[in-house]
């Protein structure tokens, strides 16, 4: 039987854990190219994973959707689509198996599994008896190009019982710092980084402004307004952003998102909204107000164009769906122009313009 196990693997520098992220083809692309896309969308849908929450055992990460994940950490694998690295615990002398079963549901599929312990090694930094899972089956992710998930959000998201490896990490003292933090690159292949422990100064330009966490579960802020061409695009009595390297797009309200979606011109061709590439430089800046600062993401970073050349819109639908208040998610569309830093001492998160 194989098995393939949710890991990361990094390498280490002097004080500061620097992983090199290396950008691959997205699932999306992918599927897209052996003409599989409009059938794996209509099988695998965020309504599909919303009936099944009501089970206390599932974890459910609904709106955590890897079809558009383009980045890789440590190193990728140049095998097809479909097969994957795998980790055999009956060649390891320091696995145990607790036994507990795993069920993790995302807004892209969903895997079947075990929990099991094993010493982890972070270039010299070795963690020992650090939970994981064991997916022993999956429904919607066999084309997915990485082999595993490394999961860095609060310790109220990790399967019930176990310990996160940053916290681990953390509690050991093995890092100098409780922070780690994203630098991802707006060029095509190399060049984005994420660090453990500290930070390197020399991604950002100018100060951290720190915000609060607003909530200690995923990585959440409060935002003050949203606009585009000055006009208000809810948040009007503030509202609540999901700072999320997990998530590729810019994520609200469905109802809000059909107005940006108007704004931009944007038309449905299948499940994709495409706008005219030629028209990309005319399109307004969406501007996100959080702590009194602004944050500008111009159309030609909300904007992608595909391999076959159709410019298509980064913005979806769907957060109504996971909280009853005004919620956005602050994807890698977001934060490809600001560098990030994710304090875990002071629950609080920092954002600079990335260099």
């Amino acid at each position: 039987m194989k098995w393939l196990g949710i890991l990361g693997l990094v390498a280490l520098s002097e004080c500061l854990v620097m992983i090199p992220l290396t950008k691959i083809k997205t699932m999306r692309e992918t599927l897209r190219e052996k003409n599989l896309l409009t059938n794996f969308l209509e099988k695998n849908t965020d309504g599909r994973s919303q009936n099944v929450a009501r089970d206390p055992k599932l974890s459910l990460h609904p709106l955590r959707n890897y079809l558009d994940v383009s980045v890789l950490g440590g190193w990728h694998s140049t095998a097809p689509p479909g097969t994957h690295k795998v980790f055999n615990p009956h060649l390891s002398t320091t696995f145990r198996l607790p036994g507990q079963p795993v069920d993790l549901i995302y807004g892209s599929g969903r895997v079947f599994g075990v929990l099991g312990c094993d010493t982890v090694r972070i270039g010299n930094l070795v963690d020992v008896v650090q939970p994981f899972a064991l997916i022993r089956s999956q429904f919607g992710m066999q084309h997915a190009p990485f082999d595993g998930i490394l999961g860095l959000g609060y310790p109220s998201l990790a399967i019930r019982g176990t310990t996160p490896i940053f916290d681990n990490l953390k509690r050991r003292g093995l890092i100098s710092q409780p922070v780690f933090a994203f630098y991802l690159s707006t060029r095509k292949e190399n060049g984005s980084m994420v660090m453990f422990g500290g930070l390197e100064p020399s991604y950002h330009k100018g100060e951290l402004q720190w915000i609060p966490v607003s909530q200690p579960h995923y990585w959440q802020i409060t935002m003050s307004r949203i606009t585009m061409n000055g006009l208000n695009l809810g948040c009007l009595h503030g509202c609540q952003a999901i700072v999320d390297t997990g998530t590729s797009f810019l994520v609200g309200p469905s109802r809000m998102i059909t107005i940006i979606r108007r704004l931009i011109s944007a038309r449905p061709v299948g499940h994709e909204y495409v706008v005219t590439c030629r028209y990309v430089t005319r399109l307004p800046t969406i501007v996100f107000t959080i702590n009194g600062n602004n944050y500008s993401v111009p159309p030609e970073a909300y904007i992608r164009k595909n391999l076959q050349g159709v410019c298509l819109s980064s913005f979806a639908g769907g957060t109504e769906n996971m909280s009853r208040s005004e919620t956005w998610i602050l994807g890698d569309v977001f934060l490809r122009l600001y560098f990030s830093v994710y304090d875990r001492g002071n629950n609080r998160v920092g954002l600079a313009p990335a260099v």
